[in-house]
């Protein structure tokens, strides 16, 4: 019995050593050996070659199905003018008068809507092309051969056996010195260094939980790294989010007061640095928010602030609308593009299908997180542009930066219903076709 304890106890020391020393203190200096980087490298070959054999078992065995495509409908992408054109060019109608074959158009994008419109799609996985060997349920990837099944195998043991315990090792560690350190450090009379060293346990709280999630992140133009008194934007795919940016600076962090272990994590961070947490009644009112965000950023000598102003996540493949209160502030504004590599896992988050634990115990099991962050030139806006379209166009410049679809829709519709005024573009816009203020010049050139 003593031999079986002195063998565990030797674990457990090798344990504590592996993550100490060869993980957490290299991460919090900013440091890597380079180990993640050659795990990514052999996870790529192995990826790569299931490719090949997937493919190669589809030649042999033609009833094994493809790869989904992301979209099952074949949108002509035309304005409604020239669909409208084309649907009228084989009758002779004069000016822009009203003919009943226009209910058409209006019929068939309804039924495009129905059934793949642009909007729900976004709040789902994206589809891969080929299995990344995490999930066996996908009709698409059935058994090809025994190899592969034994790689798969031997992949969920090495997640699940080997990875998750580690990851969830550094996780709490990381967790439990930002609480703690914050907590000491908010006990501190206000000094000069009372500032840095909340950053810097910010800064390295971070950086542990990022190698609790396997993370591997390239960022790009550092120069262009928000700057304090500022606002940093990004596209929003999942609250690791934060965590991805964090791991190369500190923010003051925008949001609702919550209860639980997330009240004791916010409680402990805004002691020691001037985050903005608000009650769930103050964040109706965007008079009160708007003025803490003002004051926020008015002090040149405070964080930047992080906000995501889709105000929802989705599903990395796109951007949608950002709500134009943020950029009512005022101050510099900070684009930020953010994409995940989906071979690696999925890192979006559907909050109306999975919890928070169960999304967590999904990311920390699978292979690791890829991930690249572009930091944009910063923005003001124009003379003479308000707040919607400044918003635009920060929006598009992150969807270009990022190779990200732009989408004008709201993201709010994950789970509301479409507001009136985007009905009444519509209604509008086939108006001014009936009036004949749109379509005769679009016509004529396509005539």
């Amino acid at each position: 019995m003593e031999d079986l304890w002195s063998v565990a106890l030797g674990l457990l020391q090798l344990w504590m050593f592996v993550v100490v020393f060869l993980i957490m203190l290299p991460a919090m200096n900013g440091l890597s050996l380079g180990v993640t980087g050659v795990y990514i490298q052999i996870l790529v070959k192995i990826l790569e070659w299931a490719t090949i054999r997937i493919q190669r078992g589809r030649q042999e065995r033609p009833s094994v199905p493809g790869p989904l495509p992301n979209g099952i409908i074949k949108r002509e992408g035309g304005s409604m003018e020239q669909e409208m054109c084309e649907l009228r060019s084989s009758r002779t109608i004069v000016g822009g008068e009203f003919d009943l074959s226009d209910a058409l158009y209006f019929f068939k994008k309804g039924l495009e809507s129905i059934v793949d419109d642009e909007v729900t799609q976004r709040f789902s996985s994206e589809e891969l092309a080929s299995w990344n060997l995490l999930t066996r349920t996908n009709r698409n990837f059935h058994y090809i051969s025994l190899r592969l099944t034994i790689i798969w195998g031997l992949g969920v043991f090495v997640r699940y056996c080997i990875l998750f315990p580690l990851r969830l090792t550094l996780a709490l560690i990381g967790l439990s010195w930002l609480v703690v350190g914050l907590t000491i450090i908010g006990l501190l009379p206000e000094f000069s260094l009372r500032s840095w060293l909340s950053e810097m346990v910010h800064l390295t709280c971070y950086r542990i939980c990022a190698r609790a999630l396997s993370a591997t992140i390239r960022y790009h133009n550092k120069a262009n790294r928000p700057q304090k008194g500022g606002i940093c934007v990004a596209n929003h795919t999942t609250p690791i989010d934060i965590v991805i940016l964090a791991n190369d600076g500190c923010y003051a962090m925008v949001g609702q007061i919550h209860g639980g272990l997330m009240g004791i994590i916010q409680r402990a961070m805004v002691r020691s640095c001037p985050h903005v947490w608000f009650e769930r009644s103050e964040m109706k009112d965007r008079h009160t928010v708007t003025s803490r965000l003002r004051a926020h950023v008015a002090a040149k000598t405070k964080l930047p602030i992080l906000i995501f102003p889709e105000g929802t996540c989705i599903n990395n493949t796109s951007v949608m609308m950002f709500k134009k209160g943020s950029f009512e502030i005022g101050g510099t504004i900070y684009p930020v593009a953010i994409k995940y590599d989906p071979r690696f896992g999925d890192a979006f988050w559907n909050s109306s299908k999975n919890n928070m634990l169960s999304y967590l115990l999904r990311t920390m099991t699978s292979w690791a997180i890829v991930v690249n962050v572009w930091y944009l030139p910063p923005m003001t806006i124009e003379e003479g542009e308000d707040a919607a379209h400044f918003a635009n166009r920060v929006k598009s410049a992150i969807a270009s930066q990022g190779g990200l679809l732009d989408l004008a829709w709201d993201g709010g519709l994950k789970r509301g219903k479409v507001k009136d005024h985007f009905k009444e573009e519509q209604q509008k816009m086939y108006s001014s076709i009936i009036v004949g203020q749109n379509d005769i010049s679009v016509c004529d050139e396509m005539r």
